[in-house]
């Protein structure tokens, strides 16, 4: 995918509304230093599902281990972002 145009806020709030959908929390209480599995309680499934929104929306892919390392919004945004070229 070509990153020009894309943002890391685009992405930031990409994440965010996927999260809030998927897990029926408020926008507002997903920020960047939310934990997915503590604050949002998210489960594998979730998380599997969020993982499978990123690859479907941005054209990456992810692996099990890259996927485990993802422990709050920041990082996966971050993730999103340097595979896709996105300046931070």
């Amino acid at each position: 995918m070509n990153a020009d145009g894309l943002s890391r806020d685009a992405v930031l709030e990409k994440v965010r509304e996927h999260l809030s959908t998927e897990l029926e929390v408020p926008v507002a209480k997903v920020v960047e230093s939310t934990r997915l599995r503590d604050d949002l309680d998210a489960d594998s499934l979730d998380l599997y599902e969020l993982v499978m929104e990123l690859e479907d929306t941005y054209g990456i892919s992810v692996s099990e281990e890259e996927a485990a390392g993802i422990e709050t919004v920041q990082q996966a945004v971050d993730f999103v972002a340097e595979r896709l070229g996105v300046p931070t």
